[in-house]
C-alpha cells in the first residue's frame, strides 16, 4: 500500500493543471476599439503590454486609461493578475473582464492549480500563457 502512495504523490506534484475558463464575446459584439483600465496593483511587469499587444494582433485598437472611463470608450477591459515565487516569479492567476457600456460581454480566467506544483511550465512567459486566453475571449484562434 505504501508503494502505491509513493508513486501517486510525485505524479500528482508533477502534473499541475492549468485551468482556463472563458465566456467569449459574441461575434456581433466584437469591438473596433477597447479601452483598458490600468490596474496599478498588478505587479506582473509585462501583463498589460502582453494583453494589449494580443488584442491589437486581432486588429482591435486599444487605449489605456486610469481613473474615470473616457467618454469615447464604449468597450472597456479590466484585469487582475497574480504572481507567485518559486526560485523566480511567475504568473499563476489572471482574469479579464470585457464590458460594453458597463455590461459584461466577455470574461476569461487563467489559473495554475496548486500554483503550478513542480511543473516546469509554470515559468512560461506571460505571453505564452495569456495569448490563447485573449484569443478565446475574442472568439478567435491564434
Amino acid at each position: 500500500m505504501k508503494k502505491k502512495y509513493l508513486l501517486v504523490l510525485p505524479l500528482t506534484l508533477l502534473s499541475a493543471c492549468t485551468t482556463i475558463r472563458v465566456d467569449p464575446v459574441a461575434s456581433a459584439d466584437l469591438p473596433n476599439k477597447i479601452c483598458i483600465e490600468e490596474n496599478p496593483r498588478v505587479i506582473v511587469h509585462d501583463f498589460l503590454s502582453t494583453i494589449r499587444n494580443r488584442i491589437e494582433d486581432h486588429g482591435i485598437k486599444t487605449t489605456v486609461y486610469s481613473g474615470d472611463i473616457p467618454e469615447n470608450c464604449e468597450f472597456t477591459l479590466t484585469y487582475t493578475a497574480l504572481k507567485n515565487w518559486d526560485m523566480a516569479t511567475y504568473l499563476h492567476h489572471a482574469e479579464l473582464r470585457l464590458e460594453k457600456n458597463g455590461n459584461k460581454i466577455g470574461y476569461a480566467e487563467y489559473h495554475l492549480n496548486g500554483k503550478g506544483g513542480l511543473s516546469l511550465t509554470k515559468w512560461q512567459s506571460t505571453k505564452t500563457k495569456m495569448d490563447p486566453v485573449v484569443d478565446q475571449l475574442l472568439g478567435k484562434s491564434s
